[in-house]
């Protein structure tokens, strides 16, 4: 069985249909996620034809600090996830089965493996309490919060939608975004392998061997 393979293009095209409201109903069908899942072929990567230029964002990362993207993650595996601290499923479950893959391999692997998570939710997400979730999760992860535009655009840019959140009849807060994950070549710096919500610790870990070392899962 070979991996999923769709274009960039493509990818892009339905951005409007990735959305995914955390602890909601799922994405409408034909959405990115689905076609990402990768089920038809028994692997979770979705390899593109076509793979995404890396996005020119510079937000705040948790220390406060200014984070361009493509000066801190250039020639590094990288895998780029768009969510928020107060999601109560899809976001903290994939954070913890990268961050549980991760620890699988060796120490040198974990040290050039960049895990970059960007807030949808930025008015909530500060970079102190960005930086308190993440730890949770790997100290060693990325959090960026910014300007909501700023992040939207990139986002886009990834064929990932994201709206800005938005306070419910009941008073909760939703952020809907697309539940993609992005992983970058060290050797091209380039987005060519997408992961869908249903990718699980194991997938990652079979995975991750191949991905930081910018071969195809």
């Amino acid at each position: 069985m070979r991996t999923t393979r769709v274009t960039a293009a493509a990818l892009a095209a339905v951005a409007a249909l990735t959305l995914t409201a955390c602890g909601g109903e799922p994405a409408p069908s034909g959405s990115v996620t689905q076609i990402a899942g990768g089920q038809s072929t028994g692997k979770a990567a979705t390899l593109l034809d076509r793979p995404f230029t890396k996005p020119e964002l510079v937000l705040t990362d948790t220390t406060g600090k200014p984070w361009n993207l493509r000066e801190q993650t250039k020639g590094k595996p990288t895998l780029i996830y768009f969510g928020y601290t107060n999601c109560p499923d899809v976001c903290p479950l994939t954070m913890s089965n990268i961050a549980v893959a991760k620890k699988a391999l060796p120490k040198a692997d974990q040290d050039n493996l960049q895990v970059v998570f960007v807030t949808t939710d930025p008015e909530r997400d500060t970079p102190e309490s960005l930086g308190s979730w993440l730890r949770s999760q790997d100290p060693a992860f990325t959090g960026l919060t910014g300007d909501f535009t700023t992040i939207q655009a990139a986002a886009r840019a990834l064929g990932i939608g994201i709206e800005a959140a938005k306070k419910e009849a009941d008073g909760s807060v939703v952020s809907m975004h697309g539940a993609q994950v992005i992983a970058f070549s060290p050797k091209t710096d380039e987005g060519y392998v997408l992961y869908g919500e249903g990718t699980t610790v194991e997938d990652y870990t079979k995975d991750l061997p191949k991905i930081v070392k910018g071969e195809n899962p």
